[in-house]
């Protein structure tokens, strides 16, 4: 059962329709959304369909560590009301949970460079999605590259979107080809500050200082 409250409550759902039309005009685009909006969660799963009622399409998602990865795929199958290994599955080093309906598949970046080795034109993949882009890493540089090239050379229709709340918007549009750059806004929540020091002295560790 889909849990359309959590859904509801992302502030990332702004930004779907001018993130889907860029893909649908120009095939790339960069996402900017600050963390805790939705950015990672909801974003693959319209892409792919499963929420929202557009085309079913196979969406990869490129993480740059392995608890990114797992925890991504949880998420976004909690939201299915699934468990991981249904519509939604994730590949690491060591682990795969996927199954014959997964549609979006969560991978490390390290994974997503050895399948672009293996077979360049990702065979039945639709969108791939380069999640927290700004942290920069050989695999992710390389996979990027690869990205770019199997898309200008074989094949055009590879939807392509780097992600991220903090990275440089500008420079990956144009890597992207110009790509458009879409931005979703925060939520701020109220942060009441309470001073609460200790009721005594703390005694520091051996070799430590503690300030009273």
């Amino acid at each position: 059962m889909i849990r359309h409250d959590a859904l509801e409550s992302l502030p990332v759902r702004e930004a779907l329709p001018p993130l889907t039309d860029a893909l649908q005009e120009r095939g790339t685009a960069v996402l900017v959304a600050p963390p805790g909006t939705g950015k990672t969660t909801l974003v693959p799963l319209v892409l792919a369909g499963l929420i929202g009622g557009g085309p079913a399409r196979r969406v990869v998602v490129a993480e740059p560590r392995r608890i990114a990865a797992r925890a991504a795929a949880r998420r976004m199958a909690w939201l299915l009301g699934e468990k991981p290994g249904e519509s939604v599955g994730f590949t690491v080093r060591g682990e795969r949970v996927t199954g014959r309906h997964t549609r979006v598949e969560v991978v490390t970046t390290g994974v997503l460079l050895q399948r672009l080795q293996r077979d360049q034109e990702l065979t039945g993949v639709d969108v791939v999605v380069l999640d927290e882009c700004h942290e920069r890493h050989l695999d992710a540089d390389t996979a990027a590259a690869f990205l770019w090239d199997v898309r200008e050379t074989l094949r055009p229709e590879l939807r392509l979107v780097a992600a991220s709340a903090t990275t440089d918007a500008a420079g990956w549009a144009r890597l992207l080809g110009d790509a458009p750059v879409v931005e979703a806004r925060g939520t701020a929540h109220p942060v009441e500050v309470v001073w609460a020091p200790p009721p005594r002295p703390v005694r520091p560790p051996h070799g430590m200082r503690v300030d009273p």
